[in-house]
């Protein structure tokens, strides 16, 4: 099977990747905006697509063609300050993936969706494909992953003979992704093991995060593949996680906090270029509901292997021991390497893309 995948440098890419290698059985092209510089020969053929460029229609093309399956990973989290590159990337790029499949005839496509294109939950019931996916508003990762899934709406319309399947996880964390992480959670001039020095967490209450390990999603993955499964398909394991377990898993205590003292603070921080997340990731975070994963357990034979909390654990881990991959998504984070991008480049809020 000869299979595409967009955003293939990123965590879950190089999870899929790693699952498609091991059974030794497709041809695979990677398509990302910065490819490795030494992938070695063995590996998947590497294109350098930027998704966000309108121009990059033909180059598209051209990778999917004679492609089995596509599967669309790409997006981008970054820089938050400039929201039109996030919708560039996100919602265009979407658009452009599909344009590409209809005009070369690709028969199936695989795109990552996720919980934050569901509305906001009513209370703690784990909720199923049907849900809303209309998003919360003030978050733009959920408008655009909710603008992402009404064009592949639209495109099922006239595409026929093309299986769409839309994976719907909750927050997706490896080892290999901890330094990727870091460059959120901590400021350029700490190393990483200051992520172990926080002592206390404020958090609200409500916040609820459903999480799934990147193998068990790139597991999913192969699954719809070989049943060219199509429809909606959540992916989580059983319990999500909260405030209180963050504290555990770091080995501090939780101070719970109004949501709004912490949106302030978190929105001020932001505006103030002092940290690169927006405040809409709370208003995700305490929205978000929690996932039933039945139907993936039901059709495509799915579970997780690793729980939730283990998922935190091991990407705490990660973020500890600045654990990386080969790409530079997953590049290794050091303080030098910070305060030289920081001083060349800028923020990563609103940094200036290569």
């Amino acid at each position: 099977m000869r299979v595409v995948i967009t955003g293939a440098s990123g965590s879950v890419g190089s999870a899929l990747i790693r699952r498609l290698q091991a059974s030794g059985e497709h041809d695979i092209v990677a398509v990302a905006r910065r490819t490795p510089s030494h992938a070695p020969a063995s590996g998947p053929k590497w294109a350098s697509i930027d998704l966000s460029r309108p121009d990059s229609g033909r180059v598209l093309r051209l990778a999917v063609r004679d492609a089995d399956a596509v599967v669309h990973l790409a997006w981008a989290f970054q820089p938050s300050h400039q929201v039109g590159y996030l919708e560039a990337v996100g919602v265009g790029g979407t658009q452009r993936v599909l344009d590409a499949c209809a005009a070369m005839g690709v028969g199936q496509i695989v795109h990552m969706s996720s919980v934050g294109a569901y509305s906001p939950k009513r209370d703690a019931t784990p909720v199923d494909e049907e849900w809303p996916v209309d998003g919360v508003p003030s978050s733009s990762y959920s408008r655009h992953k909710a603008a992402a899934e009404r064009l592949l709406t639209s495109f099922e319309q006239t595409a026929e003979g093309t299986a769409v399947a839309r994976l719907r996880p909750g927050i997706i964390g490896q080892l290999s992704a901890g330094s990727a992480l870091l460059r959120y959670a901590l400021p350029p001039v700490l190393p990483a093991k200051a992520i172990r020095a926080i002592p206390v967490l404020p958090m609200p209450a409500g916040l609820t995060i459903p999480m799934v390990h990147a193998d068990d999603v790139a597991e999913a993955i192969v699954r719809v593949l070989w049943q060219r499964a199509a429809g909606a398909f959540n992916l989580a394991a059983a319990s999500p996680v909260s405030a209180a377990m963050i504290a555990e898993a770091l080995g501090v205590r939780w101070i719970e906090t109004p949501v709004r003292v912490v949106r302030a603070l978190m929105l001020a921080a932001w505006q103030a270029r002092l940290q690169p997340v927006a405040p809409g990731w709370l208003d995700l975070g305490y929205a978000a509901p929690a996932l039933d994963s039945s139907r993936a357990r039901r059709e495509l034979d799915w579970s997780p292997t690793i729980d939730s909390m283990s998922v935190l654990r091991e990407v705490l881990l990660g973020m500890g021991h600045a654990s990386a991959g080969s790409t530079a998504v997953l590049r290794r984070r050091t303080v030098v390497s910070e305060v030289s991008d920081l001083l060349s480049r800028g923020p990563v809020s609103h940094r200036r893309l290569p």
